[in-house]
């Protein structure tokens, strides 16, 4: 059960939930965790609908650790939904896919920290210390002032973009992506129009965009209607 963040933004990692397709790895990592950053409840989930449905049931963990490569899930779209349904449980990222330009793109896409999949016992410990002192992670070696300012493909911007969302705003703009009217909006998610009008509004203004199909249109360059298709 996560308790309160004491004074200087330090939490306590009592608990984990470890998203990883891999029986072995997620073994592995178990252990370590348990080692060098003293977690003594861990849980497993080896798809992103696992994680989602193990997410849905309190208490929440202290944090989620996230592999980027899933059977259900492609590249960053994972991390999005994921960091949708944790809230403020920080979510730190372990992959094999740890060149500079993926570390920058996921920390921007809201990840607290990343951690090349095959690092060493101390990198961990250095990592989850820094975690629960309410910090973030970077790789050693990883410039992310360079990363910051090169550019960016479209779909990374999109789903930088996209992330900035509420689940509520991401509720409503996968039903903007269906087509839906605002009333038809207002109906289904059982709120007023006019609560619609203010999020739609909130929605064009995150994305930085004037139209509706301009904003349908970065959601679909993030698979974004997929995306959310079973997170509410």
């Amino acid at each position: 059960m996560r308790d309160a963040d004491d004074i200087g933004g330090r939490r306590t990692l009592g608990s984990a939930l470890i998203v990883d397709d891999h029986p072995l790895f997620c073994d592995a990592l178990s252990m370590t965790l348990k080692a060098v950053a003293g977690i003594g409840r861990i849980d497993t989930a080896e798809s992103l609908g696992a994680a989602l449905e193990r997410l849905a049931i309190p208490p929440l963990p202290d944090v989620v650790v996230l592999d980027l490569n899933l059977p259900d899930v492609s590249g960053l779209d994972g991390l999005i939904r994921l960091k949708k349904a944790a809230g403020a449980v920080p979510v730190v990222v372990v992959s094999s896919l740890a060149d500079h330009r993926m570390v920058a793109a996921t920390l921007r896409a809201g990840a607290t920290g990343f951690v090349p999949k095959h690092s060493q016992r101390e990198v961990f410990r250095t990592a989850f210390a820094a975690i629960a002192r309410g910090e973030g992670y970077v790789p050693e070696g990883v410039a992310l002032d360079a990363d910051a300012s090169a550019p960016i493909t479209d779909r990374e911007d999109a789903i930088e973009r996209l992330s900035h969302l509420t689940r509520q705003q991401s509720a409503i703009l996968r039903l903007i992506c269906e087509g839906k009217l605002n009333k038809q909006i207002a109906y289904e998610l059982s709120i007023a129009e006019t609560t619609v009008k203010a999020h739609v509004t909130a929605i064009m203004r995150k994305l930085g965009v004037q139209s509706r199909t301009q904003a349908v249109l970065i959601a679909q360059e993030a698979s974004f209607a997929s995306v959310l298709h079973d997170s509410f």
